[in-house]
């Protein structure tokens, strides 16, 4: 979809044909209202609209009812984050005290939209198609006649200097092998880099699963944040200005959301591997992805399980909110497993074994340790 074609959708007849697509649903039947409208609408618009319907679909997960009120392009829907985790870094950015902020690059939106609510914002991206959509979703989202967000197609190297931090959107698609090399990007990381350490408050926004090296010294951010939501995590945020004086090293830490609970590095080695006992752990990814195990080790009083990957194992049950405990069981031949059971493959020098677990229920607070 273009922009002309884009502009169209915001028409009366666009919106008429979308509130017709939307009551049918994907691959739903029109009724005959609605096919008269599809037959007076062009191919281009009725195909947009047919397509921002799939997508809406797709991006309720992600933003609930709000989805489909808005407007999104394939990348937006697979490179956001839940909306929650927008809502979860405002209020981070709450404690830096800033009134007017620049968020660039704007992907889905999102995180500029939700910065909106409370500051004015400059907002810019490159494609002219993209900061129209904002445009459309401020209204959606925020539900604002006269909204703080100004939304702007411009050369984002050539910006930058009016806000007191800037957000950059750096969430790219993996490359043809795969991978993610944030210097290929334009503007490329070292550019994001020295433009939030010039304005000195800020964040960036990765994709989560760089590989080690990718982001070298994790760009000196006052910190590295790995964001989960409902087990699966989101991205990465290089944060910048805030705890008023550039820390010595970047404080890596894990964010599980819904519940918020957060875990940071303790300076702790890497623990000994050792046999499965009693209990089995399944960390949470952003633990992983923020190399934070130790930690979780430590709290759970185990290790990791010898062969068993990042699987962690204790004697004794030790509730933690940064990982799904299991108790192991033994199951006798040709017995059905149990409902609900999990099986865990063990790598071992003879061959594979499996453990097979149950959840242990958990209990409605989980202390965290300090």
């Amino acid at each position: 979809m273009d922009l002309q074609v884009f502009r169209a959708l915001l028409s009366d007849e666009g919106q008429s044909l979308l509130a017709a697509l939307g009551e049918a649903g994907p691959g739903g039947e029109p009724d005959s209202a609605a096919t008269a409208t599809l037959r007076r609408s062009g191919p281009a618009l009725v195909a947009a609209a047919e397509e921002q319907v799939r997508l809406r679909g797709l991006a309720a997960a992600k933003f609930g009812t709000y989805a489909s009120r808005m407007y999104f392009t394939p990348d937006m829907v697979e490179l956001s984050s839940h909306l929650a985790v927008a809502e979860y870094k405002l209020d981070r950015v709450r404690e830096m005290g800033v009134v007017l902020v620049e968020p660039m690059f704007l992907g889905s939106g999102a995180d500029a939209l939700v910065l909106g609510r409370e500051y004015y914002a400059l907002a810019v991206d490159p494609d002219p198609l993209t900061a129209a959509m904002a445009v459309a979703n401020e209204q959606a989202l925020n539900g604002r006649s006269d909204p703080s967000l100004i939304a702007a197609c411009e050369d984002i190297a050539a910006f930058g200097g009016r806000g007191e931090a800037d957000f950059i959107d750096l969430m790219r698609p993996p490359g043809p092998d795969g991978g993610h090399d944030p210097e290929s990007y334009d503007p490329p990381l070292s550019w994001a880099l020295e433009q939030v350490r010039t304005t000195g408050l800020g964040w960036i926004r990765l994709a989560p699963g760089l590989v080690p090296g990718a982001v070298p010294d994790l760009g000196r951010a006052d910190e590295a944040e790995w964001i989960s939501y409902d087990g699966e995590v989101q991205e990465l945020v290089l944060w910048f200005g805030l705890y008023g004086t550039p820390e010595p090293v970047t404080v890596r830490r894990a964010t599980l959301l819904p519940t918020g609970a957060s875990l940071t590095a303790r300076g702790l080695p890497e623990p000994s591997v050792r046999p499965a006992g009693r209990y089995v752990y399944v960390p949470d990814p952003a633990v992983v992805r923020a190399g934070l195990v130790a930690e979780v080790v430590e709290d759970i009083a185990g290790g990791p399980v010898d062969g068993g990957g990042t699987l962690l194992t204790s004697d004794e049950l030790r509730h933690t909110p940064f990982a799904t405990a299991y108790e192991v069981i033994d199951v006798p031949a040709h017995a059905p497993e149990p409902a609900g059971s999990v099986e865990f493959v063990i790598a071992a020098a003879d061959g594979a074994t499996a453990l097979t677990a149950v959840p242990v229920p958990v209990p409605a607070r989980i202390p965290q340790a300090p």
